[in-house]
């Protein structure tokens, strides 16, 4: 069998190994509907692996351990570096201690990680992702008030594929000067991910689900993809469901957001849709995001780690805070999330005290001091 083939049908095994419910990973997802008493979030202080990542990223990663002090957040962090060690084989991989942290904790936050352009790194977004099995990459998008951008009243939530697609790192040069890529789509991680939509747009209240694909010019793979999403669909009868096209998405994004509610689409077309949607509440520095699968979740920053800026006590610490608030809701610890969520956005509304990329004059440490205050105050 060619190398590349083989390759192919190893990545396609292993998406379809036996995996719990994705309809399971979906209801607990931010609403606490599934308690996870075997690992024992209801009660008692739980313990979470934190990757603070590159440039800014212990900075905003210390700001949220700040802020979460504040709260009483009964909570233990278990530091780990996820810098890449190179194996008796000589390949590069995640250091072992912190893919045990995560397999015991199930639960982690991560900052922003830089991966080399062009050089034959492999991505640690990637690698984390592929290495948990975190299927579904979930990202919601929503004005802040008080924080004002060209679009009011946006309220969406994108949901994409973390596993496979163009993504799946097959590729290779056919001749000097001509490489292919592969993308890799298979019914399992398909259907997983579309039922994941429809279950969490029921658990939060919401009443769309829409498949963004193309597949009119990728029949076979896309048009598994689409298949599959027109499957769940019709196991939720109370959610609407549409499909659509990718490009027409972006020209109706742009037009009006508050078209959409809940969209699911494979692995690229998220990775550049999210940021779109995004950019219509901020920016990637205010958008929270979560990488869900069956037996665990780790929430991240999805911004860069600007090491322009590093250690400088500029960086805005928003993104990964309310990506850790994400985090409480998962763990079903729902007053937390509540004040830490409150006073960053009262703070955000204040506008006394906000960071530069916020459009303020304040160090990282002066904004996150802001939020601490708050966070006390809020009952």
């Amino acid at each position: 069998m060619h190398p590349v083939l083989r390759r192919v049908v190893q990545l396609s095994l292993r998406n379809n190994s036996p995996q719990l419910p994705c309809t399971a990973a979906a209801s607990q997802t931010f609403q606490g509907q599934r308690q996870q008493q075997s690992q024992g979030y209801s009660t008692g202080v739980k313990r979470v692996t934190l990757i603070p990542g590159d440039g800014i990223g212990p900075e905003i990663s210390a700001a949220v351990q700040k802020i979460f002090e504040a709260a009483k957040v009964p909570l233990e962090w278990d530091v780990v570096d996820v810098t890449p060690v190179k194996g008796p084989d000589g390949k590069f991989r995640i250091p072992q201690k912190a893919i045990d942290s995560v397999n015991t904790n199930k639960i982690g936050l991560k900052g922003p990680l830089a991966t080399p352009v062009g050089k034959g790194h492999q991505s640690l977004n990637l690698a984390l992702r592929k290495t948990f099995n975190l299927y579904a990459n979930v990202r919601p998008c929503k004005s802040i008030e008080g924080y004002k951008t060209p679009y009011d009243d946006v309220d969406l939530v994108t949901i994409r594929e973390n596993t496979e697609g163009e993504y799946s790192g097959i590729e290779h040069t056919i001749v000097p000067g001509v490489v292919q890529s592969i993308k890799l789509i298979t019914e399992q991680a398909s259907r997983r991910v579309a039922n994941f939509a429809f279950a969490y747009a029921r658990a939060n209240g919401r009443h769309k689900v829409t498949a963004v694909h193309k597949a009119n010019i990728m029949r076979m793979s896309d048009g598994l993809f689409l298949k599959c999403s027109r499957d769940a669909a019709e196991q939720y009868s109370d959610i609407k469901f549409e499909e659509m096209y990718l490009d027409t998405v972006c020209l109706n994004m742009v037009q009006d957001p508050t078209k959409f509610d809940v969209l699911v689409m494979p692995n690229l077309y998220g990775d550049i849709l999210s940021d779109l949607c995004a950019g219509l509440i901020g920016g990637l520095g205010v958008t929270p995001s979560g990488n869900i699968g069956d037996t665990g979740a780790i929430f991240e920053s999805v911004h860069g780690s600007a090491p322009d800026i590093a250690g400088q006590d500029k960086a805005n610490p928003t993104a990964l805070l309310l990506s850790a608030v994400m985090m409480l809701r998962h763990m079903n610890m729902m007053d937390y999330a509540r004040r830490i969520e409150a006073a960053c956005f009262d703070t955000i509304k204040d506008e006394k005290v906000r960071t530069g990329d916020l459009g303020g004059t304040s160090k990282c440490s002066e904004f996150t001091d802001a939020i601490c205050k708050r966070v006390i105050d809020i009952k």
